[in-house]
Formats: structure tokens, sequence, C-alpha cells
């Protein structure tokens, strides 16, 4: 009788293609150095000023990392302060591309404390919460984690995770800039740096300039989030999931039928 989930080793798999328990167990040694640096990263980012925590996010936050895997950061800002605190680190990310290091600060996804919650609802956004591994901002997290309790209609046995790591200290730079800014002057220079980015993505977006997946650079963004578009990346992953949904009830059908 032909089998729908194979056992190799340690592992399941809807393919009987041993390679792969290879691969898994490589990607999983590479995730677990990967993420030692992600952990003194995570640190330096959050003495950035405005950041209030730091997760880390993508196929490193699922413990696999190929050759080509960047260390991809969820970033929570305070309230309305999103856009200088963005700003401040990816100034330094320009200094990092000199070095070539910019693989190392992959700063993709930004909320502020005002909007918490995600607003696509689907099991693409439902993995990406639940396996989200934050290593900053530890109370901030629990009050995300809270506000996406949606996304357990989705994984509703999966625990959301959150790091007990001991918190770096505000330095005085931190604490300085954001006694600057933290006032109306400080919120009229936020909208004006959003608008100034929103208006070179939009810019990015038209020239057709392309990430190193190959898709088109375009950001989503407001007051309070600034994020990748998900109409890219999101709609090609929900498009293939439903495929693959599909086909599995149509192969159920098919051996249903077959035995009765």
């Amino acid at each position: 009788m032909e089998s729908w989930i194979y056992k190799m080793d340690e592992f399941y798999s809807l393919r009987e293609d041993y390679s792969l328990v290879q691969r898994r167990r490589e990607g999983n040694m590479r995730a677990k150095n990967m993420l030692k640096t992600a952990e003194k990263i995570a640190g330096f980012l959050s003495t950035f000023p405005f950041v209030k925590g730091v997760a880390v996010s993508g196929s490193l936050s699922k413990n696999f990392a190929d050759e080509n895997s960047d260390i991809d950061f969820f970033i929570i800002t305070e309230r309305n302060k999103l856009w200088l605190a963005r700003t401040f680190m990816h100034c330094f990310k320009k200094i990092a591309i000199l070095f070539k290091k910019e693989d190392l600060f992959c700063m993709n996804y930004y909320i502020d404390e005002e909007m918490l919650q995600i607003k696509e609802k689907n099991i693409y956004t439902a993995i990406e919460i639940a396996t989200l591994l934050p290593l900053r901002g530890i109370e901030i997290f629990k009050e995300f984690f809270k506000q996406n309790d949606w996304s357990k209609s989705y994984l509703p046995n999966h625990s959301l995770r959150v790091s007990y790591v001991e918190e770096t200290r505000n330095p005085f730079f931190k604490k300085t800039v954001e006694f600057i800014f933290r006032n109306s002057f400080g919120n009229l220079v936020d909208l004006l740096l959003m608008n100034i980015s929103v208006l070179l993505w939009k810019k990015k977006t038209r020239m057709g300039k392309l990430n190193k997946r190959g898709i088109v650079l375009s950001m989503d963004a407001s007051k309070h989030y600034a994020k990748p578009n998900p109409m890219a990346f999101q709609k090609k992953f929900m498009t293939l999931y439903e495929k693959k949904i599909f086909n599995l009830f149509y192969r159920y059908e098919s051996r249903a039928k077959t035995v009765f």
C-alpha cells in the first residue's frame, strides 16, 4: 500500500528521499551556529533609540539555515517612533554593507506598540508568529503574542515561545536621543522620515529592482508598520500551499474509492 508519510530515522517526510535527512541535519547545525551570532546582534540592535524588542524570524527561527540564509530580524519599536528607529538602524546597515556584512543585519519587519496585531491572518503569518524567537524585549513580546492569539486557530498545538535572556541596558546614546525626540517634534520628524522612505521604495518598485530571491523590491508601510509587501512572496506561498492541500485531498479521495 502506498504510504503518505515516510519515517526516516527521527524525521518524517511526505517524500521518501533520504537526502532530505542529511539536508535537515546540516541545516540544523548551521542554524545553531548562526543563532549564536544572532543573539549578539540582537543585543546590539536593542541599543538603538526607540527599539523595544528584537526577535529572529525567517528560516533561522525555524532552526534551519542553508548556505544562502540571512539573519532576519523582527523589530518592535516605541509608539509613533518606528521610522526614527528604522532610520537609525538602516544608516548603520549602510556601514555594514561596506564591510559586506549586510546579511547579518536584515531588519525586514517593523511594527510599533500601537499596532502589535498582525493584520494579515492566514496560515503563513500564523507560522511566522508561532516560530518567532524573541531575544530582547521580553515584556513587549508577551503583549505581542497576546494580541496575536488568533494564530492558535491555525496552530492550536503550538506553544508560542518567549526566550528569557538578560536584557541589554540602555546606553547613554540611546537615552539621549530618546530624550531629544520623545515629543511632538520627534513625531513630526518620524512622519517626515516615513514619507521619504515610502517615496524611495516606490521608486525601487517602479524601476523593477529585485532582491536576491528574484522578487521585485516592494514595501508595505504605514505610520505603525514597515514590512515587505505581502502580495509578493506571501501570495506565492499561499498559492503553492493551497495547491498542495488540494493534491493531498485528491490523493485521499482516489485511495478511498480504490479501497471501497
